[in-house]
């Protein structure tokens, strides 16, 4: 069983690795493609093991899915310009700083217990919808990080030099921007007349 579990770690790790090529968004979504399909081919087997419902699990059992969690944050950060501390530095890239990290690995629970809603509602809504909403939460995450984390906002600035306003991080800024349009009395400077 570990053997397998190895394989198909291995396999799933191979998932995460995308060419430092096109704006990061687009990167995360390819990478999201690839991690969907793997879901999708192995549904059964990936539901029990992350629900903990495999009977031969064993601590070497999750450490193997731990690596497979730590490879995709590597990989996330390293889409951000940053290392998450597990792997070489590279030239140009910086260790990503405790914040960073932690959002990171939060968004990548996340889109574990997606894939786990998305498996049990039958997979819906469909993988690319899921895939778009997931990479829309990881650059809400980044902007919810930025407003209070100097380095995540460097990033923050960084990631949208490099994007389109066709890819994922214009549409959402443009489905974005009206709604919260309608906050601006919350904003400090905004008047009674406002």
């Amino acid at each position: 069983y570990e053997a397998a579990l190895g394989s198909a770690a291995d396999e799933l790790t191979l998932c995460f690795s995308e060419p430092p090529v096109g704006p990061p968004t687009e990167r995360v979504a390819r990478v999201l493609d690839r991690y969907l399909r793997f879901v999708d081919e192995h549904d059964t087997g990936f539901s029990a093991l992350l629900r903990g419902g495999s009977v031969v699990e064993t601590s070497r059992t999750t450490t193997i899915v731990d690596g497979v969690r730590r490879a995709a944050a590597d990989a996330i950060l390293s889409h951000l310009g940053r290392i998450g501390g597990s792997g070489p530095q590279s030239t140009g890239t910086r260790s990503a700083g405790p914040r960073l990290r932690m959002m990171v690995r939060s968004w990548i629970a996340a889109v574990e217990a997606a894939s786990l809603i998305w498996l049990d509602e039958g997979k819906r809504p469909p993988a690319a919808e899921l895939r778009g909403w997931l990479v829309d939460h990881l650059i809400a995450l980044l902007a919810a990080t930025a407003a209070t984390d100097e380095e995540t906002a460097s990033v923050v600035r960084d990631l949208l030099a490099l994007e389109t306003s066709d890819g994922p991080a214009g549409r959402l800024a443009e489905l974005v921007v009206p709604v919260v349009a309608e906050a601006a009395h919350l904003l400090p400077h905004a008047t009674a007349a406002d």
